[in-house]
């Protein structure tokens, strides 16, 4: 008598179709949103006092917050490395995807490298009659630190991990951009500057890695606790709070019979803008990698 078995299917899988234009267009994005960054709260007035309002209104916060995010900024350049690396070295190790982490290891530290590159190479704050610091600040290091080191994490991880992978990464990564708000160390548009710099490093990286195909099938969300769908729906959740927070400061001050004076609109304005950015680069990048992974078929043996 002859037995069939249904098994999964370990063999590798070739990304979705149209995945890689998909792929293009998001590193593109992430491009273009750099430049626009740049040219909006650096070289307009009205970018440069939102984003330099943002800054000085972060005193009326640091008080017991900026203590706190004072020794959480000490410390991420120790737990970004030591994240980053036990996860990669784990996966590497396990799996035996030495390629693969070299193409993560890589783009991790070009976006770095570029960053201190960019804050070298951007002129000076042009004087658009804004008290501020002529000295570019953008985009912020430890942000691209934070990010790169998660996404390096989220890029070995397996699809099944991977939206966990992504919220968690992405509210590290936020986490660490507020704190240098809250600290008065940068702006947010420092902050948004560094996420987008990072997108354009990682998300080539990842469609070397998909490409491989070596570990790019999964069950769909909800097939496993890593891919639930709480971890993008959450996000977006707490994106559109964030909105909402955004909205309500900044309309409280535009011009109008019930307009105030602020003293940390444009703070909650600001750390909005960071949560945003943040989670609906988290939401996107989660979104097109499960797109271009495969779903497992049955094997028959």
């Amino acid at each position: 008598m002859t037995f069939q078995r249904q098994a999964t299917s370990r063999t590798a899988a070739e990304p979705a179709t149209g995945s890689g234009f998909l792929f293009v267009l998001a590193t593109l994005a992430c491009v273009a949103g750099l430049v626009a960054t740049y040219y909006y709260f650096v070289q307009t007035t009205t970018g440069q006092f939102i984003d330099e309002s943002a800054l000085v209104e972060a005193v009326e916060l640091h008080g017991p917050a900026g203590k706190a995010t004072t020794k959480f900024l000490d410390l991420l350049p120790t737990v970004s490395l030591v994240m980053a690396a036990v996860v990669v070295l784990f996966v590497t190790v396990i799996r035996k995807h030495w390629a693969e982490a070299g193409i993560a290891v890589a783009a991790c530290i070009g976006a770095n490298i570029a960053t201190q590159v960019l804050k070298d190479l951007l002129p000076a704050r042009p004087d658009k009659g804004v008290v501020t610091l002529e000295l570019n600040s953008l985009p912020s290091g430890h942000t691209t630190l934070a990010a790169s080191a998660a996404a390096a994490v989220f890029l070995m991880a397996s699809p099944r991990w991977r939206p966990m992978a992504g919220f968690v990464g992405g509210t590290f990564a936020i986490a660490s951009g507020v704190s240098t708000l809250i600290n008065q160390w940068h702006r947010p548009a420092d902050v948004v500057a560094a996420f987008l710099l990072v997108g354009a490093f990682m998300i080539p990286a990842g469609w070397l890695i998909v490409r491989r195909g070596t570990w790019n099938a999964w069950d769909g969300f909800g097939g496993h606790i890593g891919s639930a769908r709480i971890w993008l729906t959450l996000p977006v959740f707490i994106g559109l709070t964030s909105a909402a927070v955004a909205l309500y400061s900044l309309a409280r001050i535009a011009p109008s019979p019930w307009q105030e004076t602020s003293t940390t609109h444009y703070f909650w304005a600001g750390i909005s803008l960071i949560v945003i950015a943040g989670y609906l680069a988290t939401v996107a990048t989660t979104s097109l990698f499960a797109y271009a992974a495969r779903r497992r078929v049955p094997a028959r043996r």
